[in-house]
């Protein structure tokens, strides 16, 4: 008999943090969860650090070569038929109630495909509270394309306590209803695997949305991420990371923005665009390979843009009000 939960792992190099990141779910309170580990041919000491972890998982698989946090994930998903899947970086830490508070508060609210806890800042982990720094309380997108994190950055005051509605979940900690991941899912890919890594959460919470599934945000749901990926941090992040964060920028919208929107907000996309292109082109032309990447992506990517608008529950004007300068919620009605 499948697990409720299962909690979806790929490991790549990961030995710094993954330690205590396996111990917070040995501590887990919910008693119907499974570990499923995928390692993308690490050749730190992850491996080691899993094997004194072994009557963790039930089921763990080494690959010799890096198949990608996309292709990755979606072989473990499909490995069973768990009502949720929690997929998890390797590098984040949960509270002991996490798995079991997204549980019951997605168990209470069908309308809800995905959900997402407050993830502070590992880096202040011996803080005390009112020291914490936040690192996600969900995604948004702003009117120039950008997807980012609630809250990162910022000194947790208490200012997102409310269970709440938000676009979508970070997938450092993205808590997923089995059945909207199979309505999303094109073919057998959950997460594109054309992305490889990098905006693969922002993606399948834009399709999630067009379907009419909501993100529920849950606070009393914590944890610790030890986030490296950051904008202001781009010029020292491996170029490997760079190139495909701009070729999925890309690829995501050819997917999910429907006509009216890319006219809406035609100017602040332009100039982030171009903004983005010319930086690459003068400051970083590894990212150049991002380009015959992208094109030969694009017929795939088309194609589930077909399939995704004949399936649209969402009117165009309801999604776009998603985005925003500044972080957008949603109330919830009646109990959750």
């Amino acid at each position: 008999m499948s697990p409720r939960v299962l909690v979806s792992m790929v490991t790549f190099n990961s030995a710094r943090y993954l330690d205590p990141c396996l111990a917070s779910l040995e501590a887990q309170t919910c008693p119907d969860f499974a570990v499923s580990l995928w390692d993308n041919a690490s050749t730190d000491a992850t491996t080691e650090i899993i094997a004194q972890h072994a009557n963790l998982f039930d089921a763990t698989h080494f690959s010799k070569k890096n198949v990608g946090f996309c292709s990755a994930h979606n072989r473990l998903i499909a490995s069973t038929a768990s009502d949720y899947v929690l997929v998890m970086n390797p590098d984040v830490m949960l509270d002991a109630r996490f798995i079991e508070t997204l549980l019951l508060a997605m168990d209470n609210d069908l309308s809800a495909g995905s959900a997402t806890g407050k993830l502070w800042r590992w880096r202040m982990v011996a803080a005390s509270p009112e020291e914490k720094m936040l690192d996600t309380t969900g995604i948004y997108f702003t009117p120039n394309q950008r997807h980012l994190d609630r809250g990162s950055g910022e000194p947790d005051q208490g200012q997102y306590e409310t269970k709440e509605y938000v676009f979508g979940a970070s997938g450092a900690a993205a808590f997923y209803r089995r059945v909207m991941l199979d309505a999303v899912k094109a073919g057998r890919e959950y997460f594109d695997e054309s992305f490889f890594a990098y905006r693969e959460d922002a993606d399948l919470a834009w399709r999630a949305q067009w379907l009419g599934w909501r993100c529920l945000y849950v606070p009393q749901a914590t944890g610790y991420h030890a986030r490296s990926v950051l904008p202001e941090r781009r010029a020292k992040l491996p170029a490997q990371i760079n190139m495909h964060s701009l070729k999925n920028r890309f690829l995501m919208r050819v997917k999910n923005m429907d006509a009216g929107t890319y006219g809406r907000f035609f100017l602040p996309i332009t100039l982030r665009d171009t903004a983005a292109l010319a930086y690459v082109c003068l400051c970083e032309w590894s990212s150049l390979r991002a380009a015959p990447l992208f094109f030969k992506a694009l017929p795939h990517a088309w194609s589930i843009r077909k399939a995704l608008r004949v399936r649209r529950r969402v009117p165009p004007a309801e999604l776009r009000s998603w985005f925003s300068w500044r972080p957008v919620s949603k109330p919830v009605s009646g109990p959750t």
